[in-house]
C-alpha cells in the first residue's frame, strides 16, 4: 500500500538540512530503487523554486510499505528527524486515484 509522509521543518533548520541532505536522498534512491518511490520533494517556504535563505517548510514522500507500521519506522529513521530538521512527522495510508 502507499503511505504519504510528510515531515515539517522546524525554524531555521536549513542548515542541517543541507548537512543531511546526502544521507537523506540514499535512503529515497534506494526506495526508488526498489520501485517502491511514487515522489519525492521539499516544499519551499516562498512561492519560487529555489528559495534560497528562506528554506524549506517541509518535505512530502509517497511511496509503497508493506503496512503502516513499516512506513512509520522508515519515516521515524530518516536522517532529518534525527538530527532536528523535522519538527514533526506525520504517516498515512494514501490512495492513488489518478493519473492511472
Amino acid at each position: 500500500m502507499l503511505y504519504l509522509i510528510y515531515g515539517e521543518d522546524a525554524p531555521n533548520s536549513l542548515a542541517q538540512r543541507m548537512a543531511n541532505r546526502p544521507a537523506h536522498l540514499t535512503r529515497l534512491q534506494a526506495l526508488q530503487e526498489e520501485g517502491r518511490l511514487l515522489l519525492a520533494g521539499p516544499c519551499p517556504a516562498i512561492d519560487c523554486a529555489d528559495p534560497g535563505p528562506a528554506g524549506f517548510s517541509g518535505s512530502l514522500i509517497v511511496a509503497e510499505f508493506s503496512s503502516f507500521e513499516e512506513a512509520q519506522h522508515w519515516a521515524d529513521a530518516d536522517p532529518y528527524k534525527s538530527s532536528g530538521v523535522y519538527a514533526k512527522v506525520s504517516v498515512k495510508p494514501f490512495k492513488k486515484v489518478l493519473p492511472e
